[in-house]
C-alpha cells in the first residue's frame, strides 16, 4: 500500500512501486487532465508539479513521489478560475487542446518564478511540445497574466 498527496489530499493505492504517476492519476485516481503524449519525458503533456516544480509523470515512478506534494491541472482550480486558465480561454490558446494541461502546469510554474517573462524567458521555460504550433497564443496569455500581475502591483 502506497501512500500519496493528490491535489491536497492524501490517496492510499494498491499499485506496483514502479508504476508510473501518470498512470496512477489516470487510472487510479481518475485524474484524465493530465494526458499521455510521449511516455519518455519529452512532450510535456503530462506535466504536472511536485513541490511546485513541473515534471513530467510518465517517467516518475510512484513510488518516487511519497513525501511529496503533487499538484494535477485538476488541482489548479475547480471552475477553471486560475488566472493561467482565464488568459488561455480568453486567448484563445488551444486548438486541439491535448497538449493544454501541460502547457498551462508549465506556464503556472514559470509565472510562479518570473512575474514578469520576456519572450525569451518563456520560450526557455515552455518545453512542451505542441503538435497545433499555438506557441504565439501560449506567449500571449502568458504575458497577459504577468501584465495583470504587474499592474495589480
Amino acid at each position: 500500500m502506497l501512500k500519496i498527496k493528490v491535489n491536497g489530499e492524501f490517496h492510499e493505492l494498491e499499485v506496483e512501486p514502479d508504476t508510473p504517476l501518470l498512470w496512477v492519476l489516470r487510472d487510479h485516481l481518475n485524474l484524465t487532465g493530465t494526458k499521455y503524449g510521449c511516455g519518455i519525458a519529452q512532450c510535456g503533456a503530462c506535466t504536472v508539479h511536485l513541490n511546485g516544480t513541473p515534471s513530467r509523470s510518465c517517467s516518475i515512478p510512484v513510488s518516487g513521489v511519497l513525501e511529496v506534494d503533487i499538484v494535477t491541472i485538476e488541482g489548479l482550480s475547480k471552475d477553471k478560475s486560475h488566472p493561467v486558465q482565464k488568459a488561455w480561454i480568453k486567448e484563445d490558446v488551444p486548438q486541439c487542446g491535448y497538449c493544454q494541461s501541460g502547457q498551462i502546469m508549465a506556464a503556472v510554474s514559470l509565472l510562479a518564478k518570473n512575474t514578469n517573462p520576456s519572450d525569451s524567458d518563456i520560450d526557455n521555460a515552455m518545453t512542451n511540445i505542441c503538435r497545433c504550433g499555438t506557441y504565439s497564443r501560449i506567449r500571449k496569455a502568458i504575458h497577459s497574466v504577468a501584465d495583470a500581475i504587474e499592474s495589480k502591483a
